[in-house]
């Protein structure tokens, strides 16, 4: 499973989703068509982000089929865990997880 990383995202959810479209939907997209599974790893933010995020994590999913896609939120530690559980669950495809430490949902910050 490819790891895709995506940083610099505005923090108004329709700017971040905007900037997402345009910057990194196509890396993305290439790289399902290639034959890559994905785990987009995208940092942290509040629940209204959640709308945009499932949105594209299930057209990716339905749009890429066979491949499975999904987006993770969260850092260090809980991606490298989302990941891992992730690889041994070869089911899970177009889902939007959140993780911040200390379980899942929105961040303490």
């Amino acid at each position: 499973m490819k790891r895709v990383a995506v940083d610099d995202l505005p923090a108004e959810p329709l700017a971040a989703a905007g900037v997402f479209h345009q910057h990194w939907l196509p890396h993305v997209e290439a790289l399902l068509a290639g034959g890559d599974d994905v785990m987009v790893a995208l940092s942290p933010a509040d629940h209204t982000h959640r709308e945009w995020r499932r949105a594209i994590a299930a057209g990716l999913a339905r749009a890429h089929t066979p491949r499975r896609v999904n987006l993770v939120a969260g850092e260090g530690t809980v991606l490298a865990a989302i990941e891992r559980y992730l690889a041994d669950a070869p089911g899970i495809t177009g889902q939007y997880l959140e993780g911040d430490g200390t379980g899942v949902g929105d961040s303490a910050r």
